[in-house]
């Protein structure tokens, strides 16, 4: 049974006159929250925030990690995991083998109910190179599964401007748009001055011994002169993604 079908079951059991004050309160908290020990899953998240918890697999043993996995896709339809490496993949995926593995992106995506999506909303998820692509796989590719069309326009960076200007109408037909950009981080100004849609830009730790592992791209998306450029932290696809979605659901 899923979270949601839970509460309501909880919720009609009450109005029977099937639980108590008391019983219905100690129902939801068991509802809410699942203890494994090492971890507190809060499923309630799917109704308060529009989408299930994220598991951010780094740093969680496999076994750890596998498994918040599977306790979270027998309550939620949609489920993701970032950072998450092959061989997790391989352990998840006897068990959830509907699970699939984006590579580039280091997500496990377990999608049972696709979101619907409008198609006059799209998120356009744009890179200054080719090695900014693995983050803009993370955000795309989040942005997707929270329910969006999303635009891709990759490498089209400063260096070769004349790329970007080629791509200007399908960036401007976007709702929303993600910039991710390493080295000086040039990009998410320019774009923020051809565009009247909020744009999140994304500094990656892609370039040479002073970019500081990002920081050159970071310093200079927070510096941008151009009006409405928002900055994520570095490399960090998952959050521009997430943010891009709550943007392009508003109305």
């Amino acid at each position: 049974m899923s979270y949601e079908t839970d509460i309501k079951k909880a919720l009609a059991d009450y109005k029977a006159g099937a639980l108590t004050d008391d019983e219905i309160l100690e129902k939801f908290h068991e509802l809410n929250v699942t203890d494994l020990g090492y971890a507190h899953l809060d499923h309630d998240r799917s109704l308060r925030r529009g989408f299930p918890e994220v598991v951010y697999c780094e740093g969680k043993t496999l076994q750890q990690a596998a498994a918040i996995l599977q306790v979270l896709a027998a309550r939620h339809a949609n489920v993701l995991g970032t950072r998450a490496s092959r061989e997790l993949y391989e352990i998840v995926k006897n068990h959830l083998p509907d699970a699939k593995y984006y590579e580039q992106a280091r997500l496990i995506v377990i999608e049972q109910e696709p979101l619907p999506k409008d198609p006059d909303h799209k998120i356009a998820v744009v890179t200054a190179g080719t090695s900014d692509v693995p983050v803009a796989e993370e955000a795309a590719v989040t942005a997707e599964i929270m329910g969006n069309d999303v635009i891709r326009i990759y490498d089209v960076g400063v260096a070769g401007i004349h790329r970007l200007l080629g791509k200007v109408d399908e960036i401007r037909s976007a709702n929303v748009v993600i910039v991710i950009a390493g080295m000086e981080g040039a990009l998410a100004s320019v774009v923020g001055g051809l565009v009247d849609k909020p744009v999140i830009a994304v500094p990656t730790s892609v370039g040479y011994g002073a970019n500081f592992k990002g920081l050159s791209a970071l310093l200079g998306m927070l510096n941008s002169c151009s009006a409405g450029v928002a900055v994520v932290n570095i490399d960090n696809g998952f959050g521009a993604g997430r943010m891009a979605s709550i943007i392009n659901h508003l109305r």
